[in-house]
């Protein structure tokens, strides 16, 4: 019997009007533009406004479902990937799911953090090569700009609002589509990576609110360190296990952290810079919806050819970190 394979068949995204640039973050703290891009790359990222997390993940739900002609009827599940959700129930997936149509859908939240996409994917593609779901939508957003400090130097600077998803469907060719993924998760690293307020440790209370507690915080440098050896780590290994060399590799698609990462990445990997996809420096890090945002801009450019190898990598809190390999399939 052969195998069935899921294919990602469609992308989409969606990014608020509003930009900050890094000239607005130099009159709210102590930084500057020259400052920021030589420690990230990263020159602008998008605000959104009152509107809720659902608002970006519904937007670029029906931009997918506009630009490939989707039924949303014919959905059978999606799963939001997301640290931003709008509430801690109902579930973000169920709001969406109700605003696009999509009436025969089941779903779920996915918190992964900066690996919520990549696990996401990964779980997705299970109920596509099981043969229980035909189509399963697959989003990643975060308005992160919800639980960033402003008053933060070394965060502010890094994070923007946006949504990305992708479509996957049974593949017409087991040669093509989601081809492997390998996934961790190290708790260790969680004192590095979190936010404390708004759970069930530290709920709401004005004393969380007056300390801080429901802001994003890290450790820079200890993160930085371990993002490039996780990252490069595991996009190696998942080459290695498919018999594959750089130069079979036509993208990495790595989670938009920190330009510096992507670089020290790609290093390690053997890539030249021109086979990562990089829009960190439009957007900055949007946290789940970095790697589909990239999917879906270089996609719609026409860079990206059916057969094409792409390395999907990501680390973020938890620690959790993997990498997903792709043979594009349209």
């Amino acid at each position: 019997m052969n195998k069935i394979r899921a294919a990602i068949t469609a992308v989409g995204s969606f990014v608020p009007e509003k930009v900050l640039t890094n000239a607005d973050l130099e009159k709210m703290v102590d930084t500057t533009d020259e400052w920021i891009k030589t420690r990230t790359g990263i020159s602008e990222r998008r605000v959104l406004g009152k509107e809720p997390t659902s608002f970006l993940a519904i937007n670029a739900a029906k931009n997918l479902i506009e630009r490939y002609k989707v039924k949303p009827e014919e959905i059978d599940l999606i799963i939001v990937a997301t640290v931003t959700p709008d509430m801690f129930f109902p579930s973000t997936n169920c709001i969406v799911a109700e605003k696009i149509g999509a009436v025969n859908a089941w779903g779920f939240d996915l918190i992964a953090a900066c690996s919520g996409f990549i696990f996401a994917l990964a779980t997705g593609t299970q109920f596509i090569e099981s043969g229980k779901h035909k189509k399963v939508l697959v989003i990643g957003s975060d308005k992160m700009t919800s639980i960033t400090d402003y008053k933060d130097r070394n965060s502010c600077i890094l994070f923007g609002d946006a949504g990305a998803c992708v479509l996957l469907e049974p593949s017409e060719n087991p040669q093509y589509g989601i081809m492997d993924s390998i996934l961790h998760v190290d708790g260790r690293g969680s004192k590095y990576l979190y936010m404390l307020g708004g759970g069930s440790l530290n709920p709401p209370t004005y004393e969380t609110v007056d300390k801080g507690m429901h802001y994003i915080y890290q450790d820079g440098q200890v993160v930085f360190k371990e993002a490039v050896k996780g990252m490069a780590d595991v996009s190696i290994e998942i080459m290695k296990k498919n018999n594959l060399k750089s130069e079979d590799i036509s993208y990495l698609v790595p989670h938009q952290a920190n330009m510096r990462i992507l670089t020290a990445c790609a290093s390690r990997m053997g890539l030249p810079q021109e086979k990562v996809m990089v829009n960190i420096h439009k957007y900055g890090n949007t946290t789940a919806a970095t790697i589909p945002l990239c999917l879906s801009e270089y996609h719609a450019e026409g860079k990206i050819k059916k057969g094409d190898y792409l390395v999907l990598s990501s680390f973020g809190a938890g620690y959790t970190w993997g990498s997903v390999l792709v043979k594009w399939a349209y």
